[in-house]
């Protein structure tokens, strides 16, 4: 087998032992060290070590130095490095602020205060408990970027409320999943900080570009919820005063005072200070964990117990996506230097295929493997595949990242492997079935698809915030 077919057989063989369902992250550092030993074996190298003994040496010289023969190869040097390459990286590093801001927030008690509000606020609008749910579900999605914490909290507190209040099953199952997938795509979203490390892309404008993106999705759910409420008045009927007591313009401006505008007002200033310039996003993290905490003290919620719980899962999410840059840079640089890259990019090139073609390959890819992986593992091992072709159909790379973070949406939203529907469903009623919520969420993957023609069609709605913050 020549290098190239070697390279073909160890991607496909990754694939496969996924599929098994062996951890990604030490799957990868382990083809990758393998496949590494292979690429970069010098069996003169191992010789030469061998025959610095002479005839008097012992048995245990002798063992020694064949050990350290086998040992002399370049993968173990380029698996150090890399691994240092990592954990000194500073975008990185705003990815454990983020994640201990969310989880912060999570455990202070804002949701709850945050749902009642909107859903009072909202009354007079159609679906108005639709409508506080979604907008809850986005905000404490975009302060926390964790989509199964989102889901199960907001299933516990907004799905019961809204089938005391007669709305469709399927109709609430949806708006849940779907607002609570939103935080991997509006900043400040740790999925950005990963495609900013894995791609080179520079964070902040990132973060520009996606913002109205971002918004555009929301804007389509909501007036999905509004429109469907409209048109079927069944699914989302309007609430009773016992069921949403009205109240008066002054307490409910206090209401918004002390439960919307504070988790709003942390997460516009943490982003206001990357996209202005005033912080890096390390530092704008930092200040947003801080800021999270204070939150919590103010709420009265945070004990060392909800403290301990925070941290321990920060180390433990970070740490996965650490160590997954890790055996995917081992794991690619491997497979370039085997030829698999280059195999790839000629195979590419013979399909003489337009910009818009290979982009609808590439989003058709990455829309089935969200299938069975999760997001962090689609951006920090495959996207990099794709990377390199970006240059040959003179597509943005910043253009490109925003159409996968919309398409990543996806991946929580499509049968049979919708995980936000499997969230949900492991603490839903027992009366919620998994097929109603399914058939919930696909009128929702129906707006991402929209959403995501509306961008290509339009490109300046990723273009234009970071060309006026930050020029061309």
């Amino acid at each position: 087998m020549t290098d190239p077919q070697i390279a073909l057989l160890m991607l496909g063989l990754f694939i496969l032992i996924v599929f098994l369902g062996f951890p990604i992250a030490f799957t990868l550092m382990a083809m990758g060290i393998g496949f590494g030993y292979y690429a970069y074996f010098d069996q003169g190298r191992m010789w030469r070590a061998f025959n610095r003994l002479d005839e008097t040496a012992s048995w245990w010289d002798s063992a020694t130095l064949w050990f350290q023969g086998l040992l002399n190869n370049r993968i173990f040097d380029l698996f150090i490095n890399q691994t240092y390459t990592v954990m000194s990286n500073e975008v990185l590093t705003a990815v454990p602020l983020f994640l201990f801001m969310g989880y912060i927030v999570e455990r202070a008690n804002v949701v709850s205060r945050l749902f009642s509000s909107l859903n009072i606020a909202s009354k007079s609008i159609p679906g108005s408990m639709g409508v506080a749910a979604l907008i809850t579900c986005a905000l404490f999605a975009t302060a926390t970027g964790i989509v199964g914490a989102v889901v199960t909290l907001m299933g516990l507190l907004a799905l019961p409320a809204m089938l005391r209040a007669r709305y469709n099953t399927s109709f609430a199952s949806g708006i849940i999943c779907a607002g609570g997938t939103l935080g991997i795509l509006i900043p400040p979203s740790i999925m950005l900080i990963v495609y900013a490390a894995a791609s080179g892309v520079s964070i902040v404008r990132l973060y520009a570009g996606a913002l109205l993106p971002g918004f555009l999705l929301a804007g389509l759910y909501l007036v999905y919820v509004v429109g469907r409420s409209v048109l079927q008045p069944s699914a989302a009927p309007r609430p009773t005063d016992d069921e949403v007591p009205s109240v008066g313009f002054w307490p409910l401006v206090l209401m918004l005072l002390s439960s919307f505008f504070p988790l709003a007002f942390l997460i516009m200033a943490v982003l206001g200070s990357i996209l202005f310039g005033l912080a890096t996003p390390t530092e704008a993290a930092s200040v947003g964990a801080l800021g999270g905490i204070l939150l919590a003290l103010a709420y009265r919620a945070l004990t060392f117990q909800r403290l301990r719980e925070s941290v321990y899962l920060t180390l433990r999410t970070t740490a996965m996506v650490c160590w997954l840059f890790v055996g995917s840079y081992t794991f690619s640089s491997v497979f370039s230097y085997l030829g698999g890259e280059q195999l790839i990019s000629e195979f590419v090139r013979e399909l003489d295929i337009t910009p818009l073609q290979f982009l609808i390959l590439a989003q058709l890819i990455i829309f089935l493997l969200g299938w069975p992986l999760e997001w962090s593992e689609i951006i920090i091992i495959f996207v990099p595949i794709f990377l390199p072709l970006l240059a040959i159909f003179d597509i943005d790379p910043l253009f490109f990242g925003i159409l996968v973070a919309l398409n990543l949406q996806t991946s929580f939203l499509t049968p049979p492997m919708a995980m936000s529907a499997y969230y949900l469903k492991g603490i839903a009623p027992p009366q919620v079935q998994l097929t109603q919520i399914f058939s919930g969420v696909l009128p929702f993957l129906f707006m991402v698809f929209v959403s995501m023609a509306i961008v290509y069609t339009f490109p300046q709605i990723v273009f234009r915030l970071p060309e006026l913050f930050y020029g061309r």
